[in-house]
């Protein structure tokens, strides 16, 4: 396992992250406002312990709901978590310069856009010009959502589809398979439950 750049391990970066979502619940934050000596720290480079690929909305920071501070967490947010060519290039970064060795890939109940992409896929709904590029690019993901689920059920297996088939790409990609095979980059797949505040890592699909 490589830790030259960070210092921790995949496997310890997870660990932090559930730690951190378990302080965020349980109303034990530490996480706290930056002293000047530590953005004078900062200034002069960063060395985050995990990339997230996560939604836009508001109520889903992963810096508050992993309790971290600044310069711990690469942070790429998106409506839907989408993986689009800019979202990639962010990535990229993340693995080959500042080689964070954990990818998470964020989704969250009620996810707007996914419910979105439902609509498209199943009610033949179109949107705004720009909104369905966003939204299209979700749908190949919902191949496997069952349309006679109640809303409710139906929405969250599609969160969950969504992110695994981020999840996939992601791995897929030449760069994301070189880094596995290297063995010190993992990409995991994760839901942020609004009511709550847990974060539910998801197990690798079979």
């Amino acid at each position: 396992m490589n830790d030259d750049e960070t210092g921790i391990s995949a496997d310890e970066a997870l660990r932090r992250l559930i730690d951190g979502n378990r302080r965020f619940t349980s109303g034990g934050m530490t996480s706290s406002a930056p002293r000047p000596e530590d953005l004078a720290q900062l200034a002069g480079g960063q060395r985050p312990f995990a990339t997230i690929l996560g939604c836009s909305d508001s109520r889903v920071p992963p810096e508050s709901i992993f309790d971290v501070g600044l310069g711990e967490l690469f942070v790429v947010r998106v409506a839907g978590n989408v993986l689009s060519p800019e979202v990639a290039g962010s990535l990229q970064y993340a693995g080959a310069h500042l080689r964070t060795p954990l990818f998470v890939v964020l989704g969250h109940e009620g996810c707007g856009a996914v419910n979105a992409a439902l609509d498209v896929k199943f009610q033949g709904v179109q949107h705004h010009s720009r909104i369905q590029l966003l939204v299209d690019s979700i749908v190949p993901a919902l191949d496997g959502v069952d349309p006679s689920l109640p809303h409710e059920l139906r929405l969250a297996k599609a969160v969950e589809d969504n992110v695994r088939w981020t999840v996939r790409t992601i791995l897929e990609t030449p760069e994301g398979r070189t880094r596995v095979a290297e063995g010190w980059m993992k990409c995991v797949g994760a839901v942020y439950e609004l009511q709550t505040g847990r974060v539910r890592f998801l197990e690798p699909a079979d």
